[in-house]
């Protein structure tokens, strides 16, 4: 089995007042098992992130992106729980598309619905997915978040080299 790379890219598709989201239920081994993400995945040999996320949202979706914005580069800084296992951490290149072409195929990793923007935090979400949401909802600026999560539960959230603090959806 091949190494995966700790650089990977996460589009939210938008369509109207939605969101594409995929509810990861397919895998078996899942770290995302059952939660509701975007579409993306980890960069391949010599991919740039524009190229993996082309690549990503074609082979999840069947769509092309035609406009796209990258708009966050996300650390994920996954700790063992009780120091069982190991720490990894993640480089994630985060984006929204406005545009697209072909039709919307079935996806291998999950089900895919097209989900209205005021709902989605409702859904089963990572709590550091609800901060970089709300982030790409307020037109943020172009931003560094670091989130650190130890098993299941995030400990810390860093924006642009500040941390904040814990609110009711962190």
């Amino acid at each position: 089995m091949k190494k995966k790379s700790i650089l990977t890219t996460l589009c939210y598709i938008e369509k109207e007042e939605s969101y594409l989201m995929l509810h990861r239920v397919s895998k078996e081994n899942d770290v995302n098992k059952d939660k509701w993400i975007g579409v993306g995945g980890h960069f391949e040999k010599d991919e740039s992130p524009e190229d993996c996320l082309l690549r990503e949202v074609k082979e999840e979706t069947g769509l092309t992106l035609t406009s796209y914005r990258f708009r966050g580069l996300v650390t994920f800084v996954l700790k063992p729980v009780n120091h069982v296992g190991m720490e990894m951490t993640e480089y994630m290149c985060l984006y929204t598309a406005d545009g697209y072409e072909g039709t919307l195929c079935a996806c291998n990793e999950g089900v895919l619905e097209l989900v209205e923007k005021k709902e989605v935090l409702n859904l089963d979400l990572w709590e550091g997915d609800k901060i970089f949401l709300h982030l790409l909802e307020e037109e943020h600026p172009f931003f560094s978040l670091k989130l650190v999560y130890e098993g299941d539960n995030l400990r810390e959230a860093v924006l642009d080299g500040k941390e904040l603090k814990k609110q009711k959806n962190f």
